[in-house]
């Protein structure tokens, strides 16, 4: 090639490309961006200046102040629900959902359901002709001017629940003097006839919830002896109580006097629980005795299978299976006629008082451990099988499980010293009641199943309302 047009066309091109060089290096200078311009026809904007938690509408919570954390949780729940009912709308007109009534912003299986609801449609980009036609009251009128589908209206037609509010004070507080901070004992019961009944030092009173009068049933200072527990039977019209000497005394309510005292065991008897006509008690001794009161006291059968103090006997709902807890780490389940126990739980890391049957589902045992553990755990009795488990942080003293909806109440000692109410099976708290100063070792659900009583070493009885009356759809078990 020619040098000279070689030259005049290099020449020719360096100053066709002046011009954008020259705009390019003042772009270049007057941008303050960090970011280095490279060549190329790809066009990558920085997303490091966006905001997607405002832009989308979804606060992320692990970033909140604990101000802002402690408002979110006290805001009420109908805000929470109308939240939830403005998601669910936005699926309905966006993604085409198809939701028809508000989901429980409490329950988080249902909330999960709702949000991974028709994903799979998320990027089908197609259009819907059919047309509904308008044969139901239902319907949305096909000349209606609202943009909304039918879907959506029927959801904002769909029923609104109320939100159920759990106070956080008690509703009654009775002085206790001398109630013993013993994690061992069970020093308070509610009757069927609405009588609350205490062992206070050597004494036993009972207090009526409909006249709030006090009466002293016994006073075993007489004998040098205490009271370590007191139990009522299913119809209320019995009494029993244990003492520090091991005897099981079985009082008559509405006489105010001593039917019998039933010997056996020789230390105290913390533990309590009647199955009709039989009572079965639990001592230091390590031994459960199971005695009728119609037979003479020489017809009983002894279960032996802790190997430390028995603190905690619950029989269940059919009758059938009597659950024992015990200082040595123990649960154990005794059918009706076996001295050995059936079954044998060995997760818990201490001590099991904490025991309970739920009325809902056939077979379900609910128990929690002390200090060492803090678990609350679920057995299947049924299969012998571990359901799940959760740890609530302190010492489990108690565990009672509301009559009409699939909740249950825990209450704690070291080092919280609260009331827990939890749904079943999510294991969601629904409140947290505090106001004790001592371990709340004593709990006990009134005959309507809607208030609960607890008692603690700091020598006071609190009320509180807890569980509604809602009725609960039974699991078959």
């Amino acid at each position: 090639m020619d040098q000279e047009y070689e030259r005049r066309l290099l020449r020719q091109i360096n100053h066709q490309n002046l011009p954008t060089e020259a705009r390019l290096s003042k772009c270049v200078s007057a941008t303050c961006s960090p970011v280095s311009v490279k060549s190329g026809d790809r066009f990558i904007p920085t997303r490091a200046g966006s905001n997607w938690s405002i832009n989308f509408h979804y606060a992320n919570e692990n970033c909140r102040s604990p101000n802002q954390t402690h408002k979110a949780k006290d805001a009420s729940s109908d805000s929470s629900k109308d939240a939830v009912a403005y998601a669910a709308l936005l699926r309905n007109e966006l993604l085409g959902a198809g939701i028809e009534t508000v989901p429980d912003p409490h329950t988080d299986d249902r909330r999960h359901a709702v949000l991974s609801q028709d994903s799979h449609g998320l990027f089908r980009y197609t259009v819907h002709t059919k047309r509904v036609p308008f044969d139901s009251d239902n319907e949305v009128s096909p000349y209606s001017l609202s943009p909304l589908s039918n879907k959506s209206h029927k959801l904002l037609r769909s029923p609104r629940k109320p939100a159920r509010k759990i106070s956080k004070i008690p509703f009654k507080v009775l002085d206790a003097p001398e109630l013993q901070d013993d994690f061992y004992l069970n020093l308070v019961d509610w009757s069927a006839g609405n009588l609350l009944s205490v062992g206070l030092g050597a004494c036993v009173y009972l207090w009526s919830a409909c006249t709030s009068q006090v009466t002293r049933l016994c006073d075993l200072s007489v004998d040098g002896d205490s009271v370590t527990s007191v139990c009522w039977n299913e119809r209320g019209s019995l009494v029993a109580v244990g003492t520090h000497k091991g005897y099981v005394q079985i009082w008559d309510a509405a006489g105010g006097r001593k039917l019998t005292s039933l010997e056996g065991h020789s230390a105290r008897v913390g533990a309590l629980a009647w199955n009709g006509e039989q009572l079965s008690s639990g001592s230091r001794d390590r031994v459960i005795l199971q005695r009728d009161i119609r037979t003479p006291p020489t017809a009983e059968r002894r279960l032996q299978g802790h190997r430390q103090e028995v603190c905690g006997l619950k029989w269940s709902p059919d009758h059938q299976h009597l659950a024992s807890g015990g200082n040595d780490n123990k649960l154990l389940v005794w059918n009706s006629s076996s001295l050995l126990p059936m079954q044998q739980y060995s997760d818990h890391l201490a001590a099991v008082k904490a025991i309970a049957w739920s009325p809902h589902q056939h077979g379900l045992l609910a128990s929690g451990g002390g200090t060492a553990d803090r678990c609350l755990r679920f057995w299947n009795t049924l299969t012998g099988q571990a359901l799940q488990s959760t740890d609530t942080g302190s010492q489990v003293c108690n565990l009672a499980w509301s009559k009409h909806a699939n909740e249950l109440v825990s209450t704690h000692g070291y080092s919280q010293n609260q009331i827990l109410v939890w749904k079943y099976p999510s294991l969601t708290q629904v409140a947290k009641l505090t106001g004790h100063s001592y371990r709340v070792l004593y709990l006990a659900v009134s005959p309507d199943g809607e208030a609960i009583v607890t008692g603690a070493g700091d020598e006071t009885l609190r009320f509180w309302n807890v569980f509604s009356k809602t009725r609960c759809t039974k699991t078959v078990g």
